[in-house]
């Protein structure tokens, strides 16, 4: 393994950004100045910023360096798609601790241009420093749209139909699944080490997860997906939406973002949420509720967004698409319908970092 310190801040960047070519015409200059010079004169520009903080929102012990820097770049992409526009440029911060190698580096950066190369996102710039904590990732996306094809959070109004992505929950049953895991290894070495058992200590360094049946709840933990096709299939169709967001922190909690800022109440049907057959077997082998875990779960990174009941066939014919429920006045309040037609109050019980 190469210690950073080795090739120094300007070495490093140099060093994992020596492949990197732009793609978009808006990118006039990227890495190797003191600022990337970018060009859009004819349209809105769009930036988003996501920090991810080791311990907090990913952990080493089974997310390895290239899927981290993979999930890093998507979750800016992600922000991007949501407002409408279209990601060209990406700028990232890394604070490093010294555990850390250049090889680890080289991965991280791997997944992350396996994630811009799919969008066609140039990596523009960035900045390095040392950690005495563990790893800090900060990314910045910056997007372009045409002024009228931007679409904000507030914009849903009464009768509008309610419409998401995809499928709901599969990321959190990903995420709880690595936590038993993890949980059952820490648990075997811990009764290991109390009765000395060199032997069994030796054997928990080849230690295997049983993932068997559940690989698609990883893969949308750990490798998450951009919904640049909906977008993408909306504008095919003529749809522009009225309101729309992605869903990073749960279903309920943007739901109560869009009717905040549309000043409007919702209401969505339990019967209709997209739920994948994995994330409902596994929901059940953990005793836990999984409309819970779709409406509150969060990290699905699909579209979240409402269109006017005109287009109502129109969202019927794009595939992968789901209408769950419809915009209502703000004095009906948000809520859910049960699939026995009883009625609950939403709340924003999805994920809180500041908690």
């Amino acid at each position: 393994m190469t210690d950073i310190a080795k090739l120094g801040e300007f070495g490093l960047i140099k060093h994992l950004t020596k492949e990197t070519k732009t793609q978009n015409a808006s990118t006039l200059k990227g890495v190797g100045d003191d600022c990337a010079v970018l060009s859009y004169p004819d349209s809105k520009v769009l930036v988003t910023t996501d920090m991810l903080m080791e311990g907090v929102h990913f952990d080493l012990t089974y997310i390895d360096m290239q899927h981290l820097g993979y999930k890093s770049a998507m979750v800016n992409i992600s922000d991007i798609f949501a407002m409408n526009g279209t990601p060209r440029q990406m700028t990232v911060s890394l604070a490093l601790s010294k555990r850390f190698s250049v090889e680890d580096m080289e991965e991280f950066y791997h997944g992350l241009r396996m994630a811009c190369d799919k969008w066609g996102v140039d990596i523009v710039g960035g900045d390095t420093t040392s950690s005495y904590t563990g790893l800090a990732i900060s990314i910045t996306c910056i997007g372009e749209a045409q002024d009228e094809e931007i679409v904000y959070r507030n914009g849903a109004h009464d009768t509008d139909l309610i419409c998401v992505s995809g499928d709901l929950g599969a990321a959190y049953m990903g995420l709880q699944l690595l936590e038993r895991e993890k949980s059952v290894y820490y648990q075997q070495v811990d009764e290991a080490r109390k009765r000395d058992d060199k032997r069994e200590l030796e054997r928990l360094k080849n230690f295997q997860p049983d993932f068997a049946g559940k690989e698609y709840l990883l893969q949308r933990q750990l490798q998450p997906e951009a919904r640049g096709d909906i977008a993408k299939r909306l504008r095919e169709a003529g749809i522009r939406p009225t309101a729309m967001m992605d869903i990073s922190d749960g279903l309920s909690s943007e739901l109560m973002h869009i009717c905040t800022q549309s000043n409007c109440g919702c209401r969505i049907y339990e019967k209709n949420l997209p739920i994948d057959y994995q994330t409902a077997v596994m929901a059940e082998e953990l005793n836990l509720n999984v409309t819970t875990c779709a409406l509150n779960g969060g990290e699905d990174y699909e579209l979240l967004f409402t269109v006017p009941i005109g287009d109502h066939a129109k969202i019927e014919a794009i595939p992968d698409v789901k209408l769950i429920g419809h915009i209502t006045r703000p004095e009906l309040g948000l809520a859910l319908i049960s699939r026995d037609g009883s009625e609950f109050e939403l709340k924003a019980q999805g994920w809180n970092p500041l908690k």
